[in-house]
């Protein structure tokens, strides 16, 4: 072997090494389509409806078929995003006489996530349920007794999305292992400058409505507590809460910024911030243990060592980055394989947004059984936390969180 073979093999045994840093690889399977393509069903092509149709419309596997939505305007929106699919402005006749489709995505506000999701397990159709999974305790009982009930071969996802993702799983592996060890503290913010409030009737302000909307801690932080009690599978005993009108003063009653804090019975506190006034961090979660701290970023993701934490030998040979006087280990998605194809330098965001991961994630589950990603029962448990967080918010005060079946 002569100087120049030698060094090329150095370099990829060392991409080699990066790729094996995080073992074991968290390898994303797209779905693989098994003859015709599944026909699919969108109900509510508001903003988020319209982005799952973008993300199915990447699988080769599944065709979406059919679109529902009870705003001409949005329901022209999302027929335009899917070309060839059939528009309904009605969930109940979309299912009378598509009786071809196989699933149903409910992307609807989420205090009207039940009686689409119970309609549709009912037509015997697979159900990917955006998250919150509901608005109430009720509503949440409802729909895990009917998946209950249902024939054990549909599937019904909950789109607690954090969970498909590559990036997040492998932080779920370190977070339960000595590279982060015993969990010190949680922090979580979700800051955007934004109003909430859109042109048009009350109904699409279903968001500022306190008789329907479970807040920023319900809606958006949901997402957030379900990262902390999913990486450390364990749930909070209490939380507190408050909130305020920093800037939206347009009479509304919903708190445009809020602070909440979950306690868990070994002493881990997780702090929440989000608000509607200012952008400055955008969204992400940060885990901090004795050995080193995880921050994750939606898209991207890194670990940062303590300095007296014990060094592994990948380490030398992993891509990093810098956050001002600290420096971070990437969590880099499919890292084996970027290694193998000489790019993993190109490896440190995710290929796709990470919806694209949870819709597929519903997809794999229904061609070739693959775990699913978030069960009724899981997703009932994240917004039973985010309405009790929205609670404390309201109250101003303490929440205890009941034992979570």
């Amino acid at each position: 072997m002569n100087k120049s073979d030698r060094r090329a093999f150095i370099a990829q045994s060392a991409g080699a090494l990066a790729g094996m840093a995080l073992l074991p690889d968290i390898t994303f399977a797209v779905p693989v389509r098994h003859g015709a393509a599944r026909k699919i069903a969108i109900v509510g092509t508001g903003r988020q409806g319209r982005a799952i149709i973008d993300e199915l419309r990447k699988l080769d596997a599944v065709e979406v078929a059919a679109v529902c939505d009870i705003v001409p305007a949005r329901l022209k929106a999302g027929a335009e995003r899917a070309p060839g699919a059939e528009a309904f402005a009605d969930y109940q006749q979309l299912l009378a006489k598509r009786t071809d489709v196989a699933a149903i995505v409910v992307a609807t506000p989420t205090h009207l996530h039940k009686d689409i999701a119970l309609v549709a397990l009912n037509a015997q159709k697979h159900v990917y349920c955006e998250a919150p999974l509901a608005a109430s305790s009720a509503d949440c009982k409802a729909i895990t007794d009917a998946v209950a009930a249902a024939d054990k071969a549909l599937v019904f996802q909950v789109g607690m999305y954090d969970r498909a993702n590559p990036i997040y799983q492998r932080a779920r592996l370190l977070a339960r292992s000595d590279s982060l060890r015993d969990v010190v503290s949680v922090y979580a913010q979700s800051h955007h400058k934004t109003t909430w409030r859109v042109p048009g009737p009350d109904t699409l302000n279903w968001r500022l409505d306190p008789a329907v909307s479970i807040g920023l801690a319900g809606e958006e932080g949901t997402h957030q507590f379900d990262v902390a009690t999913w990486l450390r599978n364990k749930y909070p005993v209490r939380i507190s809460g408050a909130g305020a009108i920093r800037l939206h003063d347009d009479g509304r009653r919903m708190a445009d910024t809020i602070s909440v804090r979950l306690f868990w019975d070994d002493g881990v506190v997780m702090d929440y911030q989000a608000t509607l006034a200012n952008s400055y961090g955008g969204t992400y979660e940060v885990v901090n243990g004795t050995n080193g701290s995880l921050r994750l970023a939606g898209t991207h993701g890194w670990m940062f060592k303590e300095a007296d934490a014990a060094t592994q030998g990948w380490e030398v040979y992993a891509t990093r980055q810098q956050f001002f006087n600290e420096e971070g280990i990437v969590l880099i998605a499919d890292a084996t394989k970027l290694a193998a194809q000489g790019r993993l330098k190109e490896g440190g965001g995710l290929e796709h947004p990470p919806l694209y991961y949870s819709v597929a994630a519903f997809v794999n589950s229904i061609l070739d059984a693959a775990p699913i990603v978030c069960t009724a029962s899981e997703g009932a448990r994240a917004a039973t936390i985010g309405m009790l967080a929205n609670q404390a918010v309201l109250a101003g005060g303490t929440v205890d969180v009941p034992p979570l079946v």
